[in-house]
C-alpha cells in the first residue's frame, strides 16, 4: 500500500452517484471499485454498444494499479522507489519510463511553485506524526525540524537528467504520495481506453479523471466538499470532462496543541505546517497526475501567491479561504472561470 488513509484521502463527491447506474440498463454501465494505495478506487465506464467484458476490464485495471504500486510504493521494500531511496549519496540510478515520467512532472511543479511542491518532504511529514511513522501527531522540537530539513529540498538533494537520478545527500528519500495517485488514475484511464471506451470516470482517493459524458449524457459534474471537519455536505460543483481534477484541504487531518491548530500540509521551505487562511485548493489540468501535484502545491502556497502562479501557468484553480467570521470566500483563476462558463 502507499500510505495510511489519514494521509492520502482527498475530497471527492460525484453528483447523483446513486443514479448513475439507474439511468441506463446494467449492461450499459460498468462500475468497479476496490482498495488500492492505502485508499479506494471507483470507476464508471460506458461501453456505448461496444462489447466489453467486465471481468477483462477489471483485470486490466488491477494490473495497472499493481504496476504503479510495484514502481512507486514507499511501503513495498521491493518497489522501484524503495530501491532508489536505498541508493547512497553520490550514486546515479536509471529510472523506469514510468518513474522517470512522474519525477519529471514532480520536478516541473517543484520549480514552478517556488519549491512548495517537494517529493523529499516525507521525513518532515513523519516527524510531525502525519505520515507512516508509528507516532501520534505532535509539535516536534525545533532541532529535529532543522535536522529533517537537511535531508530534504528537492533540487538541493536530487538531480534529474532524463531518466537518470543523482542523489547528493545521504538520507534523502523520495515520497510520491502527492503525485503517484494521480499518475495511477492516468494509468487506469489508459487501461479503460484500451477497450475502446471513451465515456468514463476514474477516481482514486479523491483524485480523478473524466472523459466524455456521464450515464445521463451530460458532462461529468464533481462536487467539492465543505472545508469543515466532519461535514461531508456540498460546497460547490465543477463540470469536468476530459480533465484530471484534485482537491487538497487542511481540514481533515490536523491536531490542536496549546490553542493552535496544525494541519498535515507541511511547507517544505520551513518544515512546518501552513499558517495562512487558504483551506482548500481544487485544480483541473489535462491529466490527473499534474492535478494531484498542483493541488498540494497550491494549498501550500495559499491563495495570494498561488493565484499569481496559476495565472502565469494558465492553471484552473479554485481557492477556498476561511474568514474570521467562520465563513468562506472563493477565488477562481481565469482558466477555472473559463472552464466553468
Amino acid at each position: 500500500m502507499f500510505a495510511t488513509e489519514r494521509f492520502t484521502r482527498r475530497t471527492f463527491l460525484i453528483l447523483s452517484a446513486a443514479a448513475l447506474a439507474a439511468c441506463k440498463p446494467e449492461d450499459e454501465v460498468i462500475k468497479l471499485s476496490g482498495a488500492t494505495m492505502g485508499t479506494t478506487f471507483n470507476i464508471v465506464a460506458l461501453p456505448n454498444g461496444r462489447r466489453v467484458e467486465k471481468a477483462a476490464l477489471e483485470a486490466a485495471v488491477h494490473s495497472a494499479l499493481a504496476d504503479v504500486n510495484t514502481e512507486m510504493s514507499n511501503w513495498d521494500r521491493g518497489s522501484e522507489i524503495s530501491r532508489v531511496n536505498a541508493a547512497a549519496a553520490g550514486q546515479t540510478v536509471t529510472l523506469s519510463p514510468a518513474l522517470a515520467h512522474v519525477m519529471q512532472g514532480a520536478t516541473e511543479v517543484h520549480r514552478a511553485s517556488d519549491g512548495r511542491f517537494d517529493v523529499t518532504v516525507g521525513p518532515l511529514i513523519d516527524l510531525w506524526g502525519f505520515g507512516s511513522a508509528d507516532t501520534l501527531p505532535h509539535v516536534p522540537e525545533a532541532r529535529l525540524i532543522e535536522a529533517a530539513l537537511q535531508t530534504s529540498g528537492q533540487e538541493r538533494v536530487l538531480t534529474l537528467s532524463g531518466d537518470r537520478l543523482h542523489k547528493s545527500v545521504d538520507g534523502a528519500e523520495i515520497y510520491l504520495s502527492a503525485i503517484a495517485k494521480g499518475h495511477g488514475v492516468d494509468r487506469v484511464a489508459e487501461a479503460v481506453r484500451s477497450f475502446g471506451v471513451t465515456d468514463f470516470m476514474v477516481e482514486i482517493g479523491g483524485d480523478l479523471y473524466t472523459s466524455g459524458r456521464n450515464p445521463e449524457g451530460q458532462p461529468w459534474r464533481i462536487g467539492i466538499e465543505q472545508p469543515v471537519p466532519g461535514d461531508r455536505s456540498l460546497y460547490g460543483v465543477a463540470d469536468v470532462s476530459g480533465l484530471g481534477m484534485a482537491t487538497s484541504g487542511d481540514y481533515r487531518n490536523f491536531f490542536d496543541e496549546a490553542d493552535t491548530r496544525y494541519s498535515h500540509i507541511i511547507d517544505p521551505t520551513t518544515g512546518r505546517p501552513i499558517t495562512h487562511g487558504t483551506v482548500s485548493a481544487t485544480v483541473m489540468t489535462d491529466n490527473a497526475m499534474m492535478a494531484d501535484a498542483w493541488a498540494t502545491a497550491m494549498l501550500v502556497l495559499g491563495r495570494e501567491r498561488g493565484l499569481q502562479i496559476a495565472e502565469a501557468q494558465d492553471l484552473a484553480v479554485l481557492f477556498i479561504e476561511r474568514q474570521p467570521d467562520a465563513g468562506f470566500v472563493t477565488t477562481e483563476s481565469s482558466r477555472y472561470t473559463a472552464l466553468q462558463a
